[in-house]
């Protein structure tokens, strides 16, 4: 799914609420995550996952050196991963 499809999805749940709104509220949402990570916070939501920065080391091989970086990294709860693996109608 899409940014712009998650926008629409929501849109149609929401009919009383402008499309604009929507999406400045899906931004909004994206950026405080985003941002949380630059400062390096952990972001949790509850029944989803929790959103964390991982510090990979450098290091150094025959052909190119990697730099130090930070990278975000995902982790999913226990709701999340129960419903993607026991969807209605999927094989166990």
């Amino acid at each position: 799914m899409t940014k712009s499809e998650l926008i629409a999805e929501l849109a149609a749940a929401n009919p009383h609420l402008p499309a604009r709104d929507i999406e400045q509220i899906v931004q909004t949402i994206f950026h405080e995550i985003s941002a949380a990570l630059a400062r390096g916070d952990r972001v949790e939501l509850r029944g989803f996952g929790a959103f964390t920065v991982k510090k990979r080391d450098s290091r150094t091989g025959e052909i190119v050196a990697v730099e130090e970086k930070v990278v975000p990294f995902f982790k999913a709860g226990k709701e999340l991963r129960e419903r993607v693996n026991h969807q209605d109608g999927a094989e166990s």
